[in-house]
């Protein structure tokens, strides 16, 4: 196995029985990372979430998954095989359902969640990928992935959170949420092509869940005080309109902004049946997901 790093040493990395290849996905050349390979998992991305950042979202997450394109492309016609490339997208690229109602992967998208550029990269990669002809490629859209070995921390901050009493009131929005070894095994059925056809895209997910109910839950595995309840979201836009005021003024955009304030109080719910069904992935109790990353955060000084 061979993976693509931005530097040496990195202790995400120490360990494992994998052969390290330094670069940058958005500048390439990356046919060295892919030579002799059967299957290319691209997971990399800029996730950001705000109004600012654009650019460099465009560079990372449209233009780099274009040279992964090219690298599969080229290494295909070098070896006259052909490369898989599993796509490892996000929810955020499909559209919105709701609790009774959730959406699954042939949701139509609205325009823009509010023109929030990691959404609307996220969607531009997939269609760059989809529109490459030859490529042997399958989408896989995990939902909010929870669990073990998350470095940043990433979406483990929201466990972080919850256990530093800050989770008081929660948003009245929503989301689905998966162990993130759930995904992991998802991504590895769609690496044989007999259970994953070339086009096929699955939502990679388990439980819907309102905030509320997550960070309820979240309290209870890391002994916290639980939520006393929702914001409405007439409050939460209200916020919203008040973060855009230090952007106005040339300020630095912080995690907690407009963007990230709105879609909290949107219903991102979502079907994950197909993939249960077709690839075989597990539900792992969502208890299960956060105590082992609760536990693993302890462990690595997170906490």
């Amino acid at each position: 196995m061979r993976v693509l790093s931005r530097g040496t040493g990195r202790r995400e990395l120490a360990g494992l029985p994998v052969e390290t290849v330094t670069g940058d996905l958005a500048r390439g050349p990356l046919e060295e990372l892919v030579r002799g390979a059967d299957v290319v998992v691209h997971a990399a991305a800029n996730v950001w979430v705000g109004t600012t950042g654009r650019a460099d979202l465009e560079r990372v997450n449209v233009g780099g998954t274009g040279l992964v394109c090219d690298a599969v492309l080229a290494e295909q016609a070098s070896s006259g095989r052909p490369v898989r490339l599993v796509q490892v997208s996000s929810v955020d690229a499909l559209g919105l359902g709701s609790r009774e109602h959730p959406a699954t992967e042939e949701t139509p998208p609205l325009e823009s969640e509010g023109g929030v550029p990691y959404v609307d990269t996220k969607r531009a990669a997939d269609r760059l990928v989809r529109s490459r002809a030859g490529l042997d490629a399958v989408f896989v859209h995990p939902t909010y992935m929870i669990g073990p070995w998350d470095w940043r921390p990433s979406s483990g901050r929201m466990l972080l959170e919850i256990a530093k009493g800050k989770g008081l009131v929660a948003p009245s929005g929503g989301n689905n949420f998966v162990d993130v070894r759930d995904v992991v095994a998802g991504i590895q059925a769609c690496a044989d092509p007999s259970r994953a056809p070339s086009g096929s895209a699955w939502i990679l997910g388990n439980e819907n869940l309102t905030y509320l109910e997550a960070w309820t839950r979240m309290a209870r595995v890391v002994g916290a005080r639980p939520p006393l309840g929702q914001t409405p979201r007439w409050l939460g836009n209200l916020l919203a309109a008040a973060l855009e005021i230090p952007l106005a003024l040339g300020l630095k955009e912080g995690d907690i902004n407009p963007a990230t304030t709105r879609m909290s109080f949107l219903p991102h719910y979502f079907d994950p049946s197909k993939a249960q069904r077709e690839l075989g992935i597990p539900a792992t109790p969502l208890e299960t997901a956060f105590a082992d990353a609760w536990s693993w955060f302890g462990e690595m000084g997170y906490r």
